[in-house]
């Protein structure tokens, strides 16, 4: 019998066998690598960049607007909204319940389109003494999303009767990131309108906006909602209200106001805090409060741009000048405790502040010059002293500017009485603060 012997293969002969096959798992495991991980880190790499790209400034349009409104009030109040409409470059809707006489569904060439809203009268509404119209104004909140428009941030609702300043509305939301929930307005001037409302809760006659995706959501589910609220007054706390069961709360802006008062409220206006108010001259710093000191006489000048300037014959402490002056009164009898610091109105004409308000605007290389007169006079015995015997004052500035961290933490800028000041002129000059300037009544 013959027997092979299989010996084992000695190392040199195994060697090329086994570079062989190295190479070829090299191979597999560099085409795996090529299609697995290299397109996953350039897709990554490429998300990464997507993210790092800012989106575009926030702009007219990227806002709608849902106007609340009926038939009876669209025709005398429809002058208010051609103050601030743009047709060519604003979208939205004034919604009613039907048509008025003579009307059209169409935009004209001042005014937006009008739509004609759902039938309500399957809700229940139990308030008593009430308007179930508040049902109908709610749901303007979803139908104005039923528009279905494109390229949308933001959705800004309000009345018939509110103003809106278009540029510095825009600029003011463009400090809000427009892709998180955001629900921005502001309350009652009124102590006791926020207490039996809510302090947390957007008054509709200031105007509110919703961020897009809230918007979205609120609408998918506010029917729904709405069931569950029919012993609400009005159409501000049904909104308020399914946006609270979304989680969501209300951000204070004071750039909107309700303005729940009546009467003059030039004392208001002539201190207006720095929330943004718009127009279309310098928007941004419209209604803005500067105060300066002429030291010369001891006055104080209290400069509420583009409005009004009060000049005071004493020296006034700054956070006493901030103080509106009650030239008005809340607007239902009873209520006279407001949400913010007055200061009384002296009973002698003689004694109060003297007045001065825009007169005409200019502007050119050097910047804007804004011209104030003073009002009627009030037949006081006048001095040298007296700021009374002024009658024209001019302002120079510069036009306001604010990127978004001037939005976030505003600062109220500085102003002098320019030594050109003589005789019935005085000048002054608005200008940024210094890092370290305090604004008060220097020796």
């Amino acid at each position: 019998m013959n027997f092979h012997h299989l010996s084992p293969k000695s190392p040199t002969s195994s060697r090329p066998i086994n570079l062989i096959v190295i190479s070829f798992s090299v191979c597999i495991i560099y085409l795996l690598v090529s299609l697995v991980v290299v397109p996953t880190s350039k897709l990554v790499r490429f998300s990464a960049t997507l993210q790092d790209v800012p989106s575009s400034p926030t702009a007219l349009e990227h806002v709608v607007f849902g106007i609340a409104s009926n038939k009876n009030s669209w025709p005398k109040r429809k002058d208010y909204v051609r103050l601030w409409w743009r047709p060519r470059q604003m979208r939205g809707c004034v919604f009613l319940e039907s048509m008025p006489p003579n009307s059209t569904i169409s935009a004209s060439d001042s005014l937006p389109k009008i739509c004609i809203s759902d039938d309500t009268t399957h809700f229940r509404y139990t308030y008593r003494g009430g308007l179930r119209s508040a049902i109908r104004v709610a749901r303007v909140v979803a139908e104005t999303v039923a528009l279905n428009y494109t390229n949308v941030r933001w959705f800004v609702f309000g009345d018939d009767d509110t103003v809106f300043f278009p540029d510095n509305l825009v600029k003011t939301l463009s400090k809000y990131d427009h892709e998180l929930w955001h629900y921005i307005g502001s309350n009652s001037e009124i102590y006791m309108q926020n207490r039996f409302f809510s302090f947390d809760m957007a008054f509709g006659g200031a105007g509110f906006a919703i961020s897009y995706p809230l918007a979205k959501v609120l609408a998918k589910v506010f029917d729904s909602c709405l069931e569950r609220y029919p012993h609400l007054y009005g159409s501000d706390g049904r909104i308020y209200s399914c946006l609270a069961e979304l989680g969501i709360g209300l951000t204070h802006e004071p750039g909107f106001h309700q303005i729940d008062i009546r009467g003059d409220i030039s004392g208001l206006l002539a201190c207006t805090s720095n929330g943004t108010l718009a127009a279309s001259f310098d928007p941004h710093r419209l209604l803005q409060q500067t105060v300066c000191y002429d030291r010369w006489f001891s006055w104080t000048v209290s400069v509420s741009w583009g409005y009004a300037i009060q000049v005071f014959d004493n020296h006034l402490f700054l956070p006493d000048v901030l103080r509106p002056q009650e030239t008005f009164s809340p607007w239902k009898q009873g209520s006279a405790l407001f949400t913010f610091n007055t200061m009384g109105r002296h009973p002698d004409r003689c004694r109060r502040p003297t007045v001065f308000f825009l007169d005409n605007v200019s502007s050119g290389q050097d910047g804007i010059k804004s011209n104030y007169r003073r009002m009627i006079p009030d037949n006081c015995t006048i001095d040298m002293a007296s700021p009374k015997k002024i009658e024209e004052i001019i302002v120079f500035s510069k036009k306001l500017v604010l990127d978004s961290k001037q939005l976030q933490a505003p600062r109220r800028h500085c102003c002098d009485v320019l030594s050109s000041s003589v005789g019935k002129l005085m000048e002054i000059s608005i200008r940024e603060c210094k890092d370290d300037e305090l604004i008060y009544m220097h020796p």
